[in-house]
């Protein structure tokens, strides 16, 4: 991707107002005008993908929901699997990514999947439980997250599995063993990252601790594009319900 695509991101990243009445529209706003060069600028920018879906199973006959999925790119990170599910449904309120979605999923045939425009607070799929729930970078840019974290929880099928990858912060006395951030990432990360409507959170690790049987749980840092001395810590916590 060439660097003038870059600035055009970072101008809707950091100068253009967002504007809107609603959530909705408001992720629209920032979406509509960088939708076609998001993945390749995401892709240096949201690390930990990759390594989250290695960590789990994606059953085959089974249906699988990821909320906030965009552009339909973490399908790609397991493309060899998909036709093995019954089911998939990438959710997501902006239309402008959902159209880039449709676009690949056309170009890969995948029949079995299928993109919604809906909020992650509210949506399920009609008349079943689910086997997979994963958030990649979604759930900082969910205002009520503990609803979508609730949502998931109901629409799991007993020992379904929840994974979530996300920039956070930690809370200045973290659980043990957890990783703790010091005052600058405390306070900068959430300042930083809030201007584009991504609010990091010092209680989605514990909340997703305390409401589902931990599998594994990683808290690394990487790069920022053009900002090369800083690391953005994010974390990845894959989980089933009890």
């Amino acid at each position: 991707m060439s660097f003038a695509s870059d600035l055009r991101i970072l101008y809707h990243m950091v100068v253009r107002p967002i504007r809107g009445a609603d959530h909705a529209a408001r992720m629209e706003s920032f979406y509509a005008g960088q939708a076609d060069a998001y993945d390749s600028f995401r892709q240096r920018l949201l690390h930990g993908r990759e390594e989250m879906f290695r960590a789990i199973d994606l059953p085959e006959g089974g249906t699988w929901v990821d909320l906030g999925g965009g552009t339909a790119s973490n399908l790609e990170l397991v493309a060899d699997q998909i036709d093995q599910l019954a089911q998939v449904y990438v959710v997501d309120l902006s239309k402008s990514l959902l159209d880039i979605a449709r676009d690949r999923i056309q170009q890969r045939q995948w029949a079995n999947v299928q993109l919604v425009e809906a909020d992650a607070t509210g949506f399920r799929p009609p008349n079943t439980t689910v086997d997979v729930v994963t958030f990649s970078y979604s759930l900082t840019m969910i205002p009520d997250w503990f609803a979508a974290i609730e949502n998931a929880r109901q629409m799991l099928k007993p020992g379904g599995v929840i994974a979530v990858v996300d920039f956070y912060v930690s809370r200045k006395y973290p659980a043990t063993r957890h990783v703790r951030h010091g005052w600058f990432n405390r306070a900068f990360w959430p300042v930083w990252m809030s201007r584009d409507n991504v609010f990091t959170s010092s209680e989605h690790v514990p909340y997703l601790y305390r409401n589902f049987t931990p599998v594994s749980f990683t808290e690394k840092r990487g790069r920022v594009p053009y900002l090369p001395l800083l690391r953005a810590p994010y974390y990845i916590f894959v989980g089933r319900r009890a």
